[in-house]
């Protein structure tokens, strides 16, 4: 499933990556590709937990099918 994922600068230094669509999914880097690479991990982790428990996987309405 792909996702939808965006990157900002951070307050005070680095990035910060988040994922729309899984509410809560942030994660940050020194550089733009530490943090698009630490919340893609994020997101995986995120994702395997909601299929343990059981719950629905949510889907991006932003992408286009």
């Amino acid at each position: 499933m792909r996702y939808i994922v965006v990157v900002e600068p951070g307050r005070e230094s680095g990035f910060v990556a988040y994922v729309p669509a899984l509410k809560g999914c942030v994660s940050q880097g020194l550089t733009r590709e530490s943090a698009l690479a630490n919340v893609k991990e994020a997101a995986a982790a995120y994702i395997e937990a909601l299929v343990e428990d059981q719950l629905p996987v949510p889907r991006d309405t932003m992408h286009a099918s």
